[in-house]
């Protein structure tokens, strides 16, 4: 019998669909939590798997963390505060939206541009998981120190401020994430005698102060005669979304086809496709100074980018059981415990259990528009509570985040450091966007340089010797030098005139 089939009995009965429904409802809660992501619903769910066969279980975790993805844009859009570090990305421009009155509008597209791009990654995973994949695996620490390079550049085009003002602030950025032990010498950097600094600067923790405690402070010396936001409109949610989503088809395609590559990749994952495909858009769009003051279009591929990232991530995991990234590292425990031991024989042993993950993958997905759409209803009266009652609860479930990364203290101190920072950069120019970029992606450039280097005895060719190297690193010089290259040829034509 073909296996797709047999697998179609083993999703749509009671015990998967019910169970889908419950995780749905935890992700969208725990989602909606700043601090709380998706990687942590995930996990949280891992003792109950034990109870449970083997499509059930791995069908909660893909719904819970679908849910959870989505769930961090909401109170990114109405409170400027992502829940999850994937809805990081454009949670400024989503606000900005919001403040506009158009917060239906933000909440709308990101809904559907996120169920379009799991949609779109759970096809690809479907039909080129063992090409892909092999693609993947032919990257080394030459392709990731690029890879982090060109990431680090989006801080140039995600930055609304002046150039130098985006580069102060993503250097600063890249000090805070060389806190803690030196990957090579083994030697502490930065730490100031405390022992909890040794691990590094936590990034949830970081993120949630740079959102969520950096905005309290914002509207606690903000003049009071602002009116607060309104979504109101709930059942006008997916209006006008139609011609949002044919005047930037080009976007949704862009993002959902760069989140699944990104997700792909070992090490990369939601957060990071966001950001690049948000910065890849603006650079693109034909109205880049739209950017930041609440524009849809931004929304429309990080929105895409981030689910499709999830999608894409499980690739590596089920065909050489490779996690693209933290939350399928913890899926490949409970595909081992579950005897589905992930890599090119479980297509070939248990091919109709591998058909009802993909099938699970598509009905998540699809799911999402309602559930996700029942929680931005639930979440809109959210607004009508007065900012003096509100705040303080933010803060409070912002500092549960924060302790719950480690079950630490010093977590909320990370917290209120980081958001007494970026309060103090924002109201001196300096956007904190690129901080966080360099937050996330100056371990994996330090560490893949590092490594890189010692294998190539210290030679800086080596860089350029492997094929995709080499075209990584042409690709991020040009993007540095062009516009110097650009500058320079301007001023020679307007010479010659």
């Amino acid at each position: 019998m073909d296996p797709f089939l047999q697998a179609l009995p083993l999703v749509f009965n009671l015990e998967v669909l019910g169970t889908m429904a419950i995780a749905a409802i935890f992700g969208l809660v725990v989602g909606s939590v700043p601090g709380l992501t998706a990687t942590m619903a995930t996990a949280l769910l891992v003792p109950l798997t034990f109870f449970m066969d083997p499509v059930p279980a791995i069908a909660s975790m893909v719904t819970a963390t679908a849910m959870a993805i989505f769930a961090g844009d909401i109170p990114g859009a109405l409170l400027r505060v992502p829940g999850t570090p994937a809805s990081a990305a454009y949670a400024s421009e989503a606000f900005a939206m919001t403040r506009k009155g158009l917060a239906e509008r933000a909440l709308g597209t990101s809904l559907v541009g996120s169920a379009i791009g799991g949609m779109f990654g759970t096809v690809v995973l479907v039909l080129s998981a063992p090409q892909l994949a092999e693609v993947a695996l032919q990257f080394t620490q030459f392709e990731y120190f690029w890879l982090a390079c060109l990431g680090l550049t989006c801080a140039v085009f995600v930055s609304t401020a002046s150039p130098l003002k985006g580069a102060i602030s993503l250097i600063i950025g890249l000090f805070i994430a060389t806190v803690g032990i030196d990957i090579t010498a083994g030697y502490p950097r930065y730490t100031l005698g405390i022992p909890d600094l040794l691990g590094g600067v936590a990034f949830i923790p970081a993120m949630i102060g740079m959102f969520a405690i950096a905005e309290i402070l914002r509207n606690m010396v903000a003049a009071p005669s602002e009116a607060p936001p309104k979504l109101s409109r709930l059942m006008q949610l997916f209006s006008g979304l139609g011609g949002v989503f044919r005047r930037y088809w080009r976007g949704v395609v862009r993002g959902s086809v760069l989140g699944t590559a990104v997700g792909i990749l070992p090490g990369a994952g939601g957060d990071i496709a966001a950001w690049v495909a948000y910065a890849l858009s603006k650079k693109l769009s034909k109205e880049p100074e739209k950017f930041g003051t609440g524009h849809v279009e931004g929304i429309v591929d990080a929105g895409s980018a981030n689910n499709a990232a999830l999608s894409g991530a499980w690739v590596p995991a089920l065909v050489f059981g490779i996690p693209g990234d933290s939350i399928t590292a913890i899926v490949i425990g409970v595909l081992y415990v579950k005897g589905m031991n992930p890599g090119p024989t479980v297509f070939i042993h248990s091919p109709e259990l591998i058909y009802g993950v993909f099938i699970t993958f598509f009905l998540a997905n699809v799911v999402l528009i309602p559930f996700g759409f029942a929680a931005i209803g639930l979440a809109r009266h959210i607004l009508r509570i007065p900012r003096g009652i509100i705040w303080p609860i933010v803060l409070l479930f912002s500092t549960v985040g924060a302790y719950a990364i480690d079950n630490s203290l010093f977590g909320v101190v990370i917290m209120l450091v980081m958001g007494i920072l970026a309060f103090v950069m924002e109201e001196n120019g300096f956007p904190v966007a690129p901080a966080i970029l360099g937050l996330v992606l100056g371990p994996m450039l330090e560490g893949n340089f590092m490594t890189a280097m010692i294998k190539a005895d210290g030679e800086l060719l080596a860089f350029f010797e492997r094929p995709i190297a080499a075209v990584l690193g042409v690709i991020t010089l040009s993007v540095w030098f062009m516009p110097l290259v650009m500058k320079v040829w301007r001023s020679r034509s307007a010479d010659a005139r």
